[in-house]
């Protein structure tokens, strides 16, 4: 009987010192295995993941090639920007470039939470100055723009290309816009500006600012400063600042220079003409100033085989009895083919059918 207890304790003794061996091997296990754990995190390169940090969303026209790499230093007020600071379109070939880091310079005295616009006085050439604004819902328009037609901003020229989108090459660009504070026809907010500047470089900041004001209820301060070189009368371009007061910043912030260019049209901007292929009609400068102007780069004649009305930019035989109703200022004679006029984007008289 003791033979058989003595066996049973053996057995148990062996028994134990095993388990407690395998225990201490899974212990050295799971210390190894969180040891390199660790080790791999010590070692992993993490300035792979803030190279891959997601950059704040900026608003841009979608077909515009953005110029990141090209900032501007300027010194905190918006009038010391120099047109000298600012690379050639040529170079940039985008409707604006950033400046200053793309961060507006409004002083302290400026940001206000109440809403106002001011404009500058017209220079002794009849230039725009400086707008600024504090943009509330307040201030926004009620109604739809009235016509602008009446002012002549310096420079203006009434020329139409075939190869600008709307046909005109100079557009009555507002400083403020219309959408932010209701201005209609503002003489000391209105420019000569191309097309090109107010569809493709102004208006989606425009836009930008409206949303914002509209959504978040909050004011934004805006800038739009006009910059010339000497006596020109046209701006070489205007440089666009924005802030949203209550959140500094947060929900809109912007500094660009909108190019006043239009591409493939050559600009005097001493003067506002301009020349270009596909001109369709000269125009009036705001002195009152006439241009006659090519159409087609072919010269224009008092006769020719068809008459093109401007206005209602049909074209007649000559001897269609529509053509005694078209007004001189109106009226232009063309040499050319047909198919050239369809292209330039005429249709022919529903009487003559020329």
């Amino acid at each position: 009987m003791k033979k058989v207890l003595s066996t049973v304790l053996i057995v148990y003794m062996v028994l134990s010192l095993s388990g407690c061996s395998l225990d201490e091997n899974d212990k050295t296990t799971e210390q190894t295995t969180v040891y390199n754990a660790v080790d791999f995190s010590e070692t992993f390169d993490t300035e792979t993941f803030e190279e891959e940090t997601v950059q704040p969303t900026t608003f841009a026209p979608t077909n515009a090639k953005i110029v990141t790499n090209r900032k501007v230093k300027v010194k905190y007020k918006s009038s010391k920007l120099k047109l000298k600071d600012i690379p050639k379109y040529k170079v940039v070939k985008a409707p604006y470039v950033r400046v200053n880091g793309n961060k507006p310079t409004f002083a302290k005295k400026e940001i206000k939470r109440k809403s106002y616009q001011k404009f500058s006085k017209l220079d002794s050439l009849g230039r725009c100055g400086v707008a600024i604004a504090s943009i509330g819902r307040d201030i926004m328009p009620k109604s739809k723009r009235t016509s602008i037609s009446s002012v002549y901003p310096s420079g203006w020229h009434t020329y139409r290309y075939a190869s600008v989108a709307g046909r005109y090459l100079y557009n009555r660009c507002h400083l403020i816009g219309h959408q932010l504070t209701g201005q209609n026809a503002n003489a000391k907010n209105l420019i000569t500006g191309t097309r090109y500047l107010n569809v493709d470089g102004m208006l989606p900041f425009e836009d930008e600012v409206a949303e914002c004001v509209k959504f978040s209820n909050k004011h934004v301060m805006y800038r739009v400063t006009p910059l010339y070189k000497g006596k020109n009368l046209v701006a070489s371009g205007v440089q666009m600042e924005a802030y949203s007061v209550e959140d500094k910043g947060k929900s809109c912030s912007f500094n660009v220079y909108c190019y006043n260019v239009q591409p493939g049209i050559k600009i005097n901007y001493k003067t506002g003409t301009s020349k270009g292929s596909g001109i369709i009609s000269g125009g009036k400068t705001s002195n009152g100033k006439k241009y006659k102007k090519k159409y087609s780069n072919k010269k224009v004649k008092k006769c020719g085989k068809y008459v093109i009305s401007k206005n209602t930019r049909k074209f007649h035989y000559a001897s269609c009895t529509y053509v005694k109703r078209i007004k001189n200022s109106n009226r232009q004679y063309f040499n050319g083919s047909r198919k050239t006029l369809i292209n330039q984007g005429y249709s022919s008289c529903k009487s003559c059918n020329p």
